[in-house]
């Protein structure tokens, strides 16, 4: 079965940090562009940033950009989200996603992708 797996996710406190992991299972995604997204309830999935197959174009949402690290092992077929000075907005269902070979390198709308993980509830307390 062809799968991302989300783990990481938790609760903490304003201010505080989660590192979030994208494993995947059943085929190789290490040629895939991968992205993370989220979405909190009553809102739709938005975008929180994209990595290239290389690793060597990244983009961020503006909301996390400064806060957020996304990165990527291939050998480990691994996708990361490093979630610094979290904040009670961030609170939301966050949820990995790949595709391959898109037409822009770091898709930020859920449609340019076509595989997802099944995510991981991340809450952050005033």
């Amino acid at each position: 079965q062809v799968q991302l797996v989300e783990s990481g996710g938790g609760l903490v406190q304003a201010g505080g940090s989660l590192r979030l992991s994208c494993a995947a299972s059943g085929r190789s995604f290490s040629s895939y562009v991968k992205g993370w997204f989220r979405q909190a309830p009553g809102k739709e999935r938005e975008f929180v940033a994209a990595i290239s197959w290389s690793g060597n174009r990244i983009k961020y949402a503006v909301s996390v950009k400064g806060r957020f690290t996304i990165s990527r092992d291939n050998a480990k077929d691994t996708v990361y989200l490093q979630m610094n000075s979290l904040k009670p907005e961030d609170t939301a269902v966050y949820y990995c996603a790949a595709v391959l070979f898109p037409s822009d390198p770091t898709p930020v709308l859920p449609e340019g992708y076509n595989y997802w993980g099944q995510g991981t509830q991340v809450t952050v307390s005033s």
